[in-house]
């Protein structure tokens, strides 16, 4: 499975936040991003450029460290140029809404020597009616990440709106048919102090199909680690499903009933990746 397929909670740290950047990595997140983003003023993204380096220092071993660079192209430009790329696990481009700026970020990479996972931010409408093209727009292409608010800003409504559903089965789907992680909420990551609402939102984020969601407070950590993994009952059931799915398969069966369900492939196919989330 892809590293990225296993990572359940990835917190968002500013780049700018010095005093953040140890306490980060006690946090217990599957992995840390790094944000010259939205989390940076324009007058201080120079500032977080220079203190990507201290951030990765800090961070050390605890977690893979993913980099959130600027979409607009001089803001880019220049992001590219301090990235440390050996020491990252990925690279995420926000606000994609085509193929070509997939492509040209991966190009950009390789040109400097690194052939880096790229993980593409779908956020507005143009770049969910482009879905197709931007899952299969590179092979360094290894997650998409479905942005709620920014896309609930384009659309002029509110980010708990149920319209953010079809958006967010749009982006699962895509992530899906081309093998790819998918990370999001099907509403807002800005919700810190109802965390109950958050796990719900956690809840139906793995029900539609993610496998991981940014987090913006530590306090989200745990309740995403907990929410995408595989209960101690669904393993239960995974186990039996698959070992009654192997004991078929050697009398030469396709399908099996257990506990008054007919077990065939795609269920075994189903308790097989659980079983593969398990004690990550």
């Amino acid at each position: 499975m892809s590293m990225m397929k296993c990572f359940r909670s990835l917190l968002f740290v500013p780049a700018v936040s010095t005093q953040l950047f140890a306490k980060a990595a006690e946090r217990g997140a599957d992995a840390l991003i790094l944000d010259l983003e939205d989390a940076v003023p324009l007058n201080s993204k120079s500032e977080a450029r220079k203190n990507l380096a201290r951030a990765i220092d800090s961070v050390g071993q605890a977690a893979p460290i993913l980099v959130r660079v600027n979409a607009e192209p001089d803001l880019l430009s220049e992001d590219l140029k301090c990235l440390p790329l050996a020491s990252i696990a990925g690279v995420m481009l926000p606000k994609v809404e085509s193929a070509e700026q997939v492509q040209q970020l991966a190009d950009q990479l390789r040109h400097e020597g690194a052939e880096i996972p790229i993980i593409a931010l779908i956020e507005t409408p143009k770049g969910v009616l482009h879905l197709e093209s931007i899952a299969s727009a590179h092979a360094d292409l290894a997650a998409l990440g479905f942005g709620g608010e920014d896309y609930a800003a384009a659309l002029g409504i509110s980010p708990d709106s149920p319209s953010l559903v079809w958006a967010a089965h749009a982006v699962v789907n895509a992530a899906h048919a081309f093998g790819l992680a998918c990370w999001g909420l099907p509403g807002s990551v800005a919700t810190i102090e109802d965390l109950e609402a958050f796990a719900r939102l956690v809840s139906q984020a793995r029900s539609i199909g993610f496998t991981g969601t940014v987090c913006i407070h530590p306090a989200q950590i745990p309740l995403a680690i907990k929410g995408f993994s595989p209960t101690k009952a669904e393993l239960e059931w995974a186990r039996t499903v698959v070992a009654a799915g192997d004991e078929a398969l050697a009398r030469g069966l396709g399908a099996v009933v257990v506990r008054g369900q007919m077990i065939d492939k795609p269920i075994i196919e189903r308790a097989r990746r659980w079983l593969s989330l398990e004690g990550r």
